[in-house]
């Protein structure tokens, strides 16, 4: 090929392999110098290692190459292997879309990030990653949700494969297994996983034979498997004389000697297949035939490091759309003096080592960032080859969709008594008999509780999604049934088994659609309250990614009293409040949450993340929205929703009862403890003057915008909270009482406004079984419970109608 190069008969397949392979250099070198800069060069003023993945970067750089740079298309979404991020930014710095700055201060503040980011990375990163396996699974939802839009006839361009690129040891993970399976329900299409099975994990060489219960649980679920074993040099050797043998040794050696003697180098390598396989004959004609180098170049030319292998294997599978998992052998340090060992994970090479290296690649000392330093291509020549790389011809791929309008309010029915729950069944319900593109755009999903969160009216009027149409038997066979659950490409609800992790990616791969795919879609997922917390990590990551979507949590707090404490939630006030990208609302009333109902919708479609205002407001920005709900009848106010209240509902708090200028006590509520609190404030009123009722709608806006108003006086600028202007009138010597049903946190900071005096009254242990009259009183949370914190603080006459503590 050199003769025919310098000749300049050089063919464009032959051209094209040899730019590539230039090009998996470049990315192996500025992925391993990116973290020698950010440990050794880059001045370190607090003394902490800063860190890295060398070894882990290494094992993927040959196939990011053959990904990036060959096979995949503008359409397509990657989820990147948290640990090659720094291979993800050398391609995208090789392509234009990263800074050498933004290298240069990699893992350092406003740099590259440590793992591939949306919201913090400037360069095109399609999938956050990080909390391993969450980034594999999202692209399973992602392709569910390019299917759900191809039914409807909407998205841009071709259909792209949703791609994630996976650690072997991030296939322990359980999220991805349960991801697999609503997967196989939903007809997975268009996803390839692509398992970097370089057999060591942090701690550890895994285990014998992982591959093959891989492929086993892959197939089981209609997956195509592509094993990626031997690369080209390999296969050659196979070919020859006493290949067979070596074949045999490759497929019995056990990962841990594989891993020794891939770091021990060629001459380990010989002695070991001399004396395991020599034969004085074709097996020893073949290992002597090759220098130490050529040798230990052979055994570790697995298909995850072969270039032409890896081309083939992602263009086949491009013809058909079937998922696959490319299970691709690797060496974790793959071209690193680190490769095989098994303490490599967090390994970092020395100077001395990096010096070595540097001369093996050719750099000059103070040209290590340049793009074509050392290659053995003209500059101009690689990059026009970046430069006509498929997945590169349009630039960055993030998609912009318009705002969908609103209607001016969301009306529903009040009746004289009445559930949150209640409530949002009946208000999501008259959005479905809606003939507009707000309700056409809305789509429900749930973990197998959508009857139970009333989300079934709204289901029996849009439909359940699938790609082919399904009856509902129950109705053909003329079953008397509440529910039709019938099956079609117009269906808008998007069914789930029961685990929280599915229901919380789901959300997050709809709630990316306006930018994935450039179609505004407005997600509605539901689930019971208590059960936040098994599937927090996915919130979480569906908030870090700022996904917009909106999740119904019912019932909460102690309200399910007879079913105990595994079905009650405590702390969801607190993850509400402290969850980033997530506005948090416990409505008590059905007026109030459809005013914030409305305003969730139109949040969800804001440009920007979401940040705290001053006014906790946040009007020029947008996020996530979660509403507490319950399950408690209560009494339902008879009054105007005027626009100041309904902006009050929105902030987060507004006056049930102003108190007056004598007030000795405020008793502040939030969600379904509004009864007990009406109650004990009349209760309070027969000994004390001027008492007042504070709703807070939104502990969560509340606190926001009070620290927001903060950081804007500290700079010097003006700034005045909700809150703060609520509680500005409230005596000094005033007491608040504050009730919840959760953590009695989510509203004791309320005092430290203005400096009054606080007892904050809720739930601290798991709860009881029981009526709700049984646990209200047993927690101190019911009218008396308040009424008793009252005479602790501010004592008056007693009241007659107290009674003793039980």
């Amino acid at each position: 090929m050199a003769a025919q190069r310098a000749e300049g008969r050089e063919n464009p397949r032959q051209a094209a392999e040899a730019e590539l392979a230039e090009l998996e250099k470049k990315l192996l070198w500025l992925a391993t110098w990116t973290i020698h800069n950010a440990n050794h060069v880059r001045p370190n003023v607090d003394g902490l290692k800063v860190g890295g993945h060398q070894a882990s970067s290494a094992s993927l750089a040959t196939i990011m190459a053959a990904l990036y740079l060959k096979a995949l298309r503008p359409e397509d979404r990657v989820a990147v292997k948290p640990h090659a991020s720094p291979v993800f930014h050398a391609i995208q710095y090789l392509f234009g879309h990263q800074s050498c700055e933004k290298l240069e201060n990699f893992r350092g503040y406003k740099g590259a990030q440590s793992y591939p980011s949306r919201t913090k990375d400037v360069d095109d990163v399609d999938f956050s990653t990080g909390s391993v396996g969450l980034g594999v699974a999202q692209t399973l939802f992602a392709s569910l949700v390019q299917d759900f839009l191809r039914a409807k006839d909407l998205g841009h361009g071709p259909e792209g494969k949703m791609v994630a690129l996976v650690g072997d040891a991030e296939m322990d993970e359980g999220n991805i297994f349960e991801a697999l399976l609503e997967g196989w329900k939903h007809g997975l299409r268009n996803c390839w996983w692509v398992v970097d099975y370089n057999r060591q994990s942090l701690d550890a060489v895994v285990r014998e034979g992982l591959w093959q219960r891989l492929e086993q649980i892959f197939r089981n679920f209609g997956w195509d498997v592509v094993i990626l074993k031997y690369g080209s040099l390999q296969q050659a050797a196979f070919a020859e004389p006493g290949g067979e043998a070596l074949r045999r040794f490759i497929d019995t050696c056990p990962n841990q000697l594989y891993s020794a003697l891939t770091f021990q180098g060629g001459k380990a390598w010989r002695k070991r297949l001399l004396d395991e396989i020599g034969d004085q004959g074709a097996v020893t004609a073949l290992i002597e035939r090759r220098s130490d180098e050529e040798l230990a170049r052979l055994m570790t030319n697995l298909g995850g490091h072969d270039l032409a292998s890896l081309t083939a294997a992602f263009e086949a599978a491009r013809q058909h759309d079937r998922p696959v998992c490319f299970i691709a052998y690797t060496i974790k340090g793959y071209g690193l003096p680190l490769a095989g060992h098994k303490d490599n994970h967090a390994g970092l090479m020395t100077p001395a080592q990096m010096e070595d290296f540097r001369a093996r690649h050719a750099i000059r000392p103070g040209h290590e960032w340049e793009p074509f330093e050392g290659l053995a291509l003209p500059a101009e020549r690689l990059k026009a080859f970046l430069d006509a790389a498929p997945f590169n011809a349009k630039g960055t791929r993030r998609h912009e969709a318009p705002t969908l309008a609103l209607p001016a309010r969301l009306d529903v029915a009040l009746q004289p008594t009445m559930s949150t729950q209640q409530g949002f069944g009946l208000l999501m319900h008259e959005i479905a008999k809606r003939d507009d593109d707000f309700a056409a755009r809305i789509v429900t999903t749930s973990p197998d509780v959508t009857v139970s969160t009333n989300l079934g009216a709204f289901v029996n009027r849009r439909g359940l999604f699938a790609r082919e149409s399904m009856a509902d038997t129950f109705k053909r066979e003329r079953i008397p049934s509440t529910f039709n659950w019938e099956f079609s490409p117009k269906g808008q609800h998007m069914e789930l088994g029961i685990a929280e992790m599915n229901l919380f990616l789901m959300l997050s791969a709809l709630g990316l659609s306006h930018s994935l795919f450039g179609e505004r879609l407005l997600p509605v997922g539901t689930l019971y309250d208590p059960f936040i917390e098994r599937g927090l990590d996915a919130l979480n990551y569906a908030c870090y990614q700022d996904a917009r979507f909106l999740i119904a949590a019912t019932p909460s707090g102690v309200t399910l009293a007879p079913e105990g404490g595994a079905h009650q939630s405590i702390a969801t006030p607190l993850i509400g409040m402290a969850q980033d990208g997530l506005a948090s609302f416990e409505p008590a009333f059905v007026d109030e949450l459809a005013v914030i109902l409305r305003f969730a919708f139109d949040y969800m479609q804001r440009s920007g993340s979401a940040t705290t205002e001053a006014n906790g407001l946040a009007d020029a920005q947008g996020g996530a929205a979660y509403l507490r709900l319950s399950t408690r009848t209560i009494e339902q106010p008879r009054r105007a929703m005027d626009e100041v209240l309904a902006a009050d509902i929105v902030a987060g708090g507004y006056w049930l009862r102003r108190p007056g200028p004598n007030a000795q006590v405020v008793v502040a509520y939030a969600g379904a403890l509004a009864p007990e609190a009406i109650e004990a404030v009349g209760l309070i009123a027969e000994d004390r003057r001027d008492v007042g009722l504070l709703a807070v709608t939104s502990a969560d806006r509340l606190h926001a915008g009070w620290t927001g108003a903060q950081r804007l006086r500290e700079r010097g600028e003006a700034g005045e909270a909700h809150v703060e202007r609520l509680l500005a009138d409230v005596p000094g010597h005033c007491a608040l009482v504050t009730v919840i049903d959760g953590h009695p946190a989510t509203l004791g900071w309320l005092g430290a406004v203005h400096g009054h005096r606080v007892r904050a009254l809720g739930v601290e242990r798991f709860g009881q079984t029981g009526t709700l009259a049984d646990l209200y009183r047993h927690y101190g949370i019911d009218a008396q419970g308040i009424v008793r914190a009252t005479q602790a603080m501010t004592p008056g006459r007693p009241i007659r109608h107290l009674r003793a503590v039980g």
